[in-house]
């Protein structure tokens, strides 16, 4: 078996201690990335929700409750009713990063547009 030079000794030990703080961060970046799609993906579904019982002709709380019931927890929920479609945008701010999802849905036959204090 070989000797090692003097010089070596604990060479092992210094590169780890100089590896493991890089390996930290990329496991910390990686885990935000996936929160952060998980949230947009929450924040799409909550959209659509919304949209759809905007579409439906549920009233403007009414539709902003189910939306924030799938959104991620702080989800900002933005609704309204124009040319015939519902439209919602649901944003919130995961990670430090603002992600967000939008529908918009074809009113059902017989919905009309609701005066304006309805969908705030």
């Amino acid at each position: 078996m070989r000797s090692r030079p003097a010089g070596d000794r604990g060479a092992a030990t210094a590169e780890a201690a100089m590896v493991l703080p890089s390996l930290v961060l990329v496991l910390a970046v990686a885990v935000g990335a996936v929160t952060a799609a998980d949230a947009r993906l929450a924040c799409s579904d909550a959209a659509r929700v919304g949209a759809r019982a905007l579409a439906r002709g549920e009233h403007g709380e009414h539709a902003r409750a189910l939306a924030l019931d799938t959104a991620p927890p702080g989800a900002v929920v933005r609704l309204s009713r124009k040319g015939g479609a519902a439209h919602v945008t649901v944003t919130a701010r995961v990670a430090g990063l603002e992600v967000g999802g939008s529908a918009a849905v074809l009113l059902e036959p017989g919905v009309s547009p609701p005066p304006p204090e309805d969908v705030p």
